[in-house]
């Protein structure tokens, strides 16, 4: 089972916060986002398991980090890589199952998650 992708690819996305963090980082047209927007978008993550969250996805090339040194306390700055968005798309299609045969939610089903304020 080691060799099987969907085995490799849960050890990544399977691991709680992964895909929340992912979309918070698309929601708002995918404009770059730093750490402490999305500690407060992700209202029970703790900044130890968000830190690792972010290392791992930028390890796999799924999220890029920029950081800006001129200024004052240093800025990083989070954003999807093509990667990134086309497993959101993948995500996207999880939602509409989710709408489907688990979730009653009308109001997200007609919102667009790039629009979401939740």
């Amino acid at each position: 089972m080691k060799d099987c992708t969907i085995y490799k690819i849960m050890d990544l996305v399977g691991k709680k916060w992964t895909l929340c963090i992912l979309h918070e980082l698309y929601k708002g047209n995918m404009c770059d986002k730093r750490f402490n927007e999305l500690k407060s978008q992700l209202n029970d993550i703790t900044p130890k398991t968000l830190s690792a969250r972010l290392k791992e996805m930028e390890q796999e090339g799924l999220i890029t980090k920029t950081v800006d040194s001129t200024s004052f306390p240093v800025k990083c700055e989070y954003a999807l890589t093509d990667s990134g968005k086309e497993l959101v798309e993948i995500v996207q299609s999880l939602k509409e199952w989710g709408h489907k045969w688990i979730v009653n939610n009308e109001a997200c089903r007609r919102t667009l998650c790039i629009e979401c304020k939740a």
